[in-house]
């Protein structure tokens, strides 16, 4: 079956946003195109500002994520902007499996330990080591961005690794429910049940969400009694405590509570310091001192998500302005959101809303009208900025939206904002209402 090249590349930056951190992805591999593609190689075109840096430094992992979409090695050619492809028609390119893979960035060795996760990275290590024999269930909490789809993650790579043939099955409770809807709608409940019940390792990231889907939460209880009769490993995250999760049965929750609970807090300024210093080497973010990362630290307090989110948005901000980034440049930029207060996803929308002389329910409706669409694209921007929401979280508080257009929306007024143009000053105003700041 023959695939489109956006169809093809569309796969393939799936794999490389898995692979690669927000920074990279956003800065390096996000401007990418793929223009051609024979049976051994793709073309894939840069723009030229970067054209070298990507061929130096990032072809590996383009080759990777390709050959894993492809199904075989492939080589990748950087080409110029203005490259025209060959005359001749390309040959196909073979239909990539489906399947959700583990990110291969999250493994036991890049979990930065400190007072606040300490005992969360023990149990998940001890799953993985001695799956079905330590701590099972495991149950992971804490509130978003502070690791708890990385220990998940890690903990399902491990096991791949060093589990001896070991299988392992990871899904978000939003994966699960979707598969278990087609699968009622399709007839197949045998095919679902022995996709969820049958690995040794079985790990559902949200577990918080299963409060809203009744008929999903019959079937987990019946998913979870099958593993732990078979002996088989179970870790779930959530964003809360078993006893916390309104709307959950309590005989769900109690088997959640019978193994071991841990939880994840906040990391302190050492832990964000130690955070910041092995992205930025594994970024290989250049022109940061360890004075200009404290202060970045300092600023952003909350969780991990947020601090490597600063970390993005200081050296955009610097790559685009054409400066270096210094202390001075991180207060600039961070000082203004301070830790006053986090405005929840309703102000957000009320008061950029106002600001643009539209409604609420204008945001959340599906009308592509410009200055409905431009309002749409900053309250992304802010929730992303100003809360702990994932993309498909804010896409979902967004009408429905998915998560491609929350990343879009993001990337461009990040832009804005790095440009100092009138645009970049309204959202910063709006940014100081928000937090609390004059």
């Amino acid at each position: 079956m023959r695939e489109s090249l956006e169809s093809t590349w569309n796969r393939i930056r799936g794999e490389l946003r898995r692979d690669a951190s927000d920074f990279k992805f956003q800065i390096w591999l996000d401007p990418l195109e793929l223009v051609a593609q024979d049976r051994s190689k793709l073309f894939v075109r840069a723009p030229e500002h970067i054209r070298s840096w990507v061929g130096e430094r990032h072809l590996p992992l383009l080759s990777e994520a390709a050959a894993r979409v492809l199904g075989s090695p492939v080589e990748v050619e950087i080409v110029a902007a203005e490259w025209k492809p060959p005359a001749t028609e390309p040959e196909p390119v073979p239909a990539p499996s489906a399947g959700r893979r583990l990110n291969p960035k999250y493994t036991f060795e890049q979990f930065v330990i400190g007072d606040g996760n300490r005992m969360a990275h023990a149990a998940a290590l001890a799953a993985a080591e001695l799956p079905g024999q330590a701590y099972n269930p495991l149950f992971i909490h804490g509130h978003p961005g502070l690791g708890k789809t990385h220990l998940l993650q890690a903990i399902g790579n491990y096991v791949e690794r060093f589990g001896a043939g070991m299988t392992v099955r990871y899904a978000t409770v939003e994966e699960f429910t979707s598969e278990f809807v087609d699968a009622v709608q399709s007839r197949s409940t045998s095919a679902f049940k022995q996709r969820f019940r049958e690995p040794d390792v079985v790990l559902i990231d949200d577990v918080q969400f299963l409060a809203e889907k009744t008929r999903t939460k019959e079937e987990f209880f019946h998913t979870f009694n099958a593993l732990q009769e078979s002996g088989r490993q179970l870790v779930v995250s959530s964003d809360r405590e078993p006893g916390d999760l309104d709307g959950l049965e309590q005989r769900l929750a109690e088997r959640f509570a019978s193994g071991l609970v841990v939880g994840l807090e906040p990391p302190d300024l050492n832990v964000r310091l130690a955070i910041l210093r092995k992205r930025a080497r594994l970024d290989g973010v250049g022109g940061f001192d360890d004075e200009t990362l404290v202060e970045v630290a300092r600023w952003v307090t909350d969780s991990v998500r947020s601090l490597e989110g600063a970390l993005i948005r200081v050296v955009a901000y610097a790559s685009l302005r054409g400066e270096s980034a210094t202390p001075q440049l991180v207060r600039e930029l961070l000082g203004r959101l301070g830790p006053q207060r986090s405005p929840d996803l309703g102000e957000i929308q009320e008061r950029t809303a106002a600001q643009f002389g539209i409604t609420r329910e204008d945001l959340v409706s599906q009308t592509r009208r410009s200055e409905v669409a431009r309002a749409r694209q900053v309250a992304m921007y802010l929730t992303r900025e100003l809360t702990d929401e994932s993309y498909a979280a804010i896409g979902r508080g967004f009408g429905g939206r998915n998560h491609a257009t929350v990343f879009h929306a993001h990337r461009k007024i990040t832009e804005a904002v790095a440009a100092g143009g009138s645009e970049g000053r309204v959202v910063n105003k709006l940014e100081q209402q928000l937090v609390g700041t004059s």
